[in-house]
């Protein structure tokens, strides 16, 4: 059950930069419970500038985080990237349900596609549910940004690297998903780019997977 806290002052704990653009923020839980795959919405206290960022701790961790990409036109996440520990934060939330299915796998497997910081809410679903039946398909630029991979266990994290040739596959995650080994039983859920969503869900249609197996989070 989720113990909704809106509006409400939190305090930054951390700021963990993972690339020059990218940044992790750590906050204050206080007390509020979540669902992986649910986001919040953010900003500094006060303002009337928020947006929604996907939940990316695990919902046993001690603190709130989430996975902010900075972006020149993006308010929200240049004024975050500036913030201190101990600033305080303004909080809504939790919203939505998109990995609510998934939390129910018992013996499903279950396949998460993702594109940039898409791959917040699978982080969250993993750390929260480590014995799941997995597999993260991420699709990024270059290796700099596989956000926290170590993360997932063994094999179960492909990274598709459209402009640097050390991924696990050099090219886009499209093209990765024509010829990969597809369960035809997985449970299928897509969250990032909206062109990369779209395609994507043409080449799994193509490949047998039944629109009742594919659930989406559009990020942009």
């Amino acid at each position: 059950m989720n113990v909704k806290v809106d509006q409400t002052v939190f305090t930054i704990k951390a700021i963990r930069n993972l690339t020059e653009s990218t940044y992790v923020l750590r906050f204050s839980r206080n007390g509020m419970q979540f669902k992986p795959g649910q986001h919040l919405v953010l900003g500094l206290p006060g303002s009337a500038e928020l947006r929604e960022y996907s939940i990316y701790s695990g919902t046993e961790d001690p603190d709130l985080e989430v996975l902010i990409k900075e972006v020149d036109e993006g308010l929200v996440s240049r004024q975050l990237k500036h913030i201190k520990q101990g600033d305080s934060l303004e909080v809504r939330g939790p919203y939505g349900f998109f990995l609510t299915r998934a939390s129910e796998f018992g013996e499903q497997k279950l396949l998460f596609i993702s594109s940039g910081t898409g791959i917040a809410p699978f982080h969250s679903f993993v750390k929260s549910y480590p014995e799941a039946d997995y597999r993260v398909i991420h699709g990024i630029r270059d290796l700099d940004e596989t956000y926290d991979s170590a993360h997932y266990a063994g094999g179960r994290y492909i990274s598709c690297t459209s402009r640097d040739e050390r991924g696990d596959f050099h090219g886009r995650l499209t093209d990765y998903l024509l010829d990969f080994e597809l369960d035809p039983d997985s449970q299928v859920y897509l969250c990032g780019n909206s062109h990369m969503i779209f395609d994507a869900m043409d080449i799994l249609r193509a490949r047998g997977i039944g629109q009742k197996q594919i659930f989406t989070e559009v990020y942009f």
